[in-house]
């Protein structure tokens, strides 16, 4: 990713002006839309969405009257959060999915304290629940899908026998994680600030879940073709042809 544009993702996802202290902006109206849609995220993610709308317009440096007539409701306010999400999300795997150059998974690596809050904002939304929460979780399915099949398109995954419900699982597994890791902090009194538990568990997860991706769990395909038999689907079609196959794991690193 080149710098102009990891600047704008990093303008986008924290809340502050890409112009820093200069003059005037023309384009400040706008710029006020975006912080107030920032200053939500972070405040929505940290402390539910029963917090008020005067403390979001303080942070962002508005007045409540301003948040009401770009967004028109704090349900307005939220959508966009929503779809702003949704929008980073895709964007960036597709970009760690569409290629097979290690270096753009480093790339977003080094930018996990930034995801963080969007972390935490879908956290927030689904734990809610609603119709607002079951759209974004829709969504963020929909999403993997097209970018799981651009994935395979790309030759860096392999393809599935239904798309859209290994996309679904995987979403699952991916949010459950989250959401389970956060309440198992809170019940052991810990609390740590965004940046510290991504990094905690990119620390605990990264490596056991990419070596599941890479090589799988089983020896065999038995298991998975007696429960096509017991659906009465046809193994033959079952069956993806890899683009190619992931060697062996390495043994166990030896005491």
């Amino acid at each position: 990713m080149g710098g102009a544009r990891a600047e704008h993702v990093f303008t986008i996802i924290n809340v502050r002006s890409p112009h820093g202290s200069r003059g005037p902006d023309p384009d400040a109206d706008l710029h006020a839309r975006a912080r107030i849609r920032n200053a939500a995220l972070h405040r929505f993610g940290a402390e539910g969405f029963g917090v008020g709308l005067r403390a979001i317009a303080e942070d962002a440096g508005v007045s409540p009257a301003l948040i009401i007539r770009h967004y028109g409701s704090k349900a307005g306010l939220r959508e966009a959060c929503d779809e702003h999400v949704l929008a980073l999300i895709r964007e960036t795997k597709t970009e760690s999915l569409a290629t097979a150059d290690p270096r753009a998974v480093l790339d977003n690596l080094a930018r996990l304290d930034e995801y963080g809050s969007i972390a935490m904002y879908v956290v927030a939304s689904l734990t809610a629940g609603g119709a607002l929460a079951t759209h974004l979780f829709e969504q963020m399915v929909t999403d993997a899908t097209a970018y799981l099949e651009e994935g395979v398109a790309a030759g860096v995954i392999r393809p599935s026998r239904d798309p859209e419900a290994r996309a679904r699982q995987l979403t699952l597994g991916g949010l459950g994680g989250l959401l389970l890791q956060l309440r198992l902090d809170e019940a052991q009194g810990r609390r740590p600030d965004v940046a510290t538990f991504m990094r905690e568990l990119e620390h605990t997860t990264m490596l056991p879940t990419l070596e599941l991706y890479t090589y799988g769990l089983f020896t065999t395909s038995s298991i998975y073709d007696a429960v096509l038999a017991a659906e009465g689907v046809d193994g033959r079609a079952a069956h993806a042809a890899p683009h190619d196959v992931a060697p062996d794991p390495p043994s166990p690193a030896q005491p």
